[in-house]
């Protein structure tokens, strides 16, 4: 069977500098962003650019599998290879659902106090999900329970009622690119903070707020 993936996606930024990438470089972008998520104790930026063009590669794919001859070896091939994305796309955006269930209201308060220039956590369908989840969830504390208490107890402030992300927990990472001066948080108090430098290549176990930064900016790759 002949190569039927589309040779480029373009992707267009606001700065309106426009990056191409292959199909495979594509994937690996979704790999990397489910990596992060997965290992990160905190929400990070949503990637909708990256996931409405996997879905465009996936319903290319399936559509170049439909005309393919049947019995060729290529075709359970490629048919692995769309499992395989699927799953790692089903699982990071799995992954973002299952944070905002657990810490909505830090996440929707974090998302309101950003400013423009900044980017946004969530995708469009994830802030709505957000805001009803958060509703649903103060009325039915509201019935279950608060109504059955006294009128001074009755008030419900869902950011001291929900866990905050816990982003002194620590995360394995692999470095991108060369770091110095990293700023790392001593355990007691005894001990003094100090710097180090992170060799490209090489591999660490950090607490997450000290390189959240550079999970950020892609200098690091958690794993």
């Amino acid at each position: 069977m002949a190569e039927e993936e589309p040779e480029l996606f373009d992707r267009t930024h606001e700065d309106e500098n426009e990056e191409v990438m292959t199909p495979a470089e594509l994937i690996q972008k979704l790999e990397e962003a489910w990596l992060n998520e997965k290992f990160s104790p905190d929400l990070l930026e949503n990637k909708s650019e990256i996931v409405e063009c996997v879905m465009e590669q996936l319903n290319h794919m399936e559509s170049n599998l439909q005309r393919a001859k049947k019995g060729d070896l290529k075709v359970t091939i490629h048919r692995m290879e769309i499992e395989r994305i699927r799953y790692i796309l089903s699982s990071y955006l799995r992954s973002r659902l299952q944070k905002i269930e657990k810490y909505y209201p830090h996440i929707l308060e974090k998302e309101k106090s950003r400013s423009d220039a900044d980017p946004s956590y969530l995708s469009p369908e994830e802030f709505a999900f957000a805001k009803e989840y958060m509703a649903n969830c103060e009325t039915c504390m509201k019935k279950i329970a608060l109504k059955h208490m006294p009128p001074n107890l009755q008030a419900l402030d869902l950011s001291k009622a929900v866990p905050k992300p816990n982003l002194d927990s620590f995360v394995f990472l692999r470095v991108n690119e060369r770091q110095e001066n990293i700023l790392v948080e001593p355990e007691t108090d005894e001990q003094r903070e100090y710097a180090i430098d992170l060799d490209e290549g090489s591999q660490h176990l950090m607490r997450y707020r000290t390189i959240a930064p550079l999970v950020a900016s892609g200098a690091v790759q958690l794993i």
